[in-house]
């Protein structure tokens, strides 16, 4: 195993082109996948459509391991990081998440999620010491005020409940693994571990958490025969999985989570920008002006600092 290696300062880090394409890539490749999730829904149980999405995703990352010649080979310190990477990002995130949904608006589950760019924020501080950057964190704010005006009038329009703040709560968990596994996932890459064969481990190992999970929850192991599941399975497998979390976490190690985790904030824009093609979504003032603060804030935490005179 090679020796951990210094990371570039994240938040002096240049937004080239590159970096450029990949956040744009993890954007635009999430953002529509709710598309696919919702896909997914109805015949077979949500536990076990994650296991087949990360199934195939885990396959067709082991093939892009053994095409490139990455390393395969790791200590059993580095398989502990991509097992509770696997728990993290593969496994109980989304289970929390889904299970969340169902009593929690899918609006208000947006914001929660995009808290994520807060959450990384402060895990970045306390575990890694990473400057707080002003500007990021103002960015962050704003970003996050800007996905709740976004979806206000669905909020206010839910009740809540004590279903709804148990499903609240799932999706605060869900948050919080999602960040947890950014944290790891930056450890593992300054041990120097290649990203590809880290993913394809941890995809793994979440693979045998959902498999468990769907064992001891009785779930029938079926697939719907249809091209509506099929096509979702394999798009939420190989664009939402594989190139998505390869983009994302390279972004990480790019960008620092900080940073990198804005992303979440500008998923619901795409979501309802395809919501506006596909099902006649209608923009009110409310609205335009959360998108607004949304990407404002998406400025200030991308742009480059000004140089030190």
């Amino acid at each position: 195993m090679t020796q951990a290696t210094a990371m570039p300062s994240a938040a002096s880090a240049r937004i080239d082109g590159t970096t450029l394409g990949l956040y744009a890539a993890t954007v635009f490749l999430w953002g529509v996948s709710w598309i696919g999730i919702r896909a997914q829904l109805g015949v077979v149980a949500p536990e076990m459509s994650v296991l087949w999405r990360f199934l195939l995703a885990a396959l067709v990352t082991w093939g892009w391991v053994l095409v490139a010649g990455k390393q395969v080979r790791f200590s059993l310190s580095d398989h502990l990081r991509f097992f509770f990477t696997g728990c993290c990002l593969f496994s109980f995130n989304f289970i929390s998440f889904y299970y969340g949904g169902l009593t929690v608006p899918s609006g208000l589950l947006s914001v929660v999620f995009s808290l994520a760019s807060i959450f990384n924020l402060v895990l970045g501080f306390v575990l890694f010491r990473q400057k707080v950057e002003p500007r990021v964190a103002l960015g962050g704010v704003v970003g996050v005020s800007g996905i709740g005006l976004l979806f206000w009038p669905e909020i206010a329009g839910a009740g809540f409940n004590a279903g709804a703040a148990w499903g609240l709560a799932l999706c605060t968990l869900g948050t919080l693994f999602f960040c947890s596994g950014n944290m790891i996932s930056t450890i593992v890459q300054r041990r120097g571990a290649p990203l590809i064969s880290a993913n394809a481990w941890a995809m793994t190992y979440g693979c045998c958490i959902l498999l468990a999970l769907n064992l001891v929850r009785g779930n029938a192991f079926i697939i719907e025969p249809t091209f509506k599941y099929i096509g979702s399975l394999i798009y939420l497998a190989i664009g939402a999985s594989v190139l998505a979390f390869a983009s994302y976490l390279t972004l990480l190690r790019r960008l620092g989570a900080a940073r990198a985790g804005y992303a979440t904030v500008l998923f619901p824009i795409i979501a309802l920008g395809v919501s506006t093609l596909l099902e006649g979504y209608v923009w009110t003032p409310l609205a335009v002006i959360g998108v607004v603060l949304a990407l404002t804030g998406n400025v200030l935490v991308l742009r480059r600092p000004a140089p030190k005179a």
